[in-house]
């Protein structure tokens, strides 16, 4: 399980929604790029810890699923493009990448 967490930055809260939005018809639209992944699951935390934070949590099979898939996205030229879009969308210092593995 891989847990993805971010903030907007501030002032780019609509940017940000729209870019979301055109990834979210990206993954829809392209379902062989993300043949990796078997669930996806988006939240934005209402309170306790950082209220806004985005926070998505992706099911892989395994470490090197999510590598694969990362490695794909990178030499897609429109995955790219969205990736770094979302990027200057995004305030840096609170995006953080976890993996879990289930404990039993």
């Amino acid at each position: 399980m891989v847990v993805e967490k971010w903030l907007a930055k501030p002032g780019k809260q609509e940017e940000h929604t729209q870019i979301m939005k055109k990834f979210r018809k990206y993954l829809k639209d392209n379902p062989e790029m993300f043949k990796e992944v078997k669930s996806l699951r988006e939240y934005t935390q209402m309170f306790g810890g950082i209220s806004g934070m985005f926070i998505w949590l992706i099911e892989y099979e395994s470490l090197a699923d999510y590598e694969k898939l990362a490695s794909r996205m990178e030499k897609d030229e429109e995955a790219a493009k969205l990736t770094q879009e979302w990027t200057a969308l995004i305030d840096r210092p609170t995006w953080s990448i976890e993996v879990w593995r289930a404990t039993e």
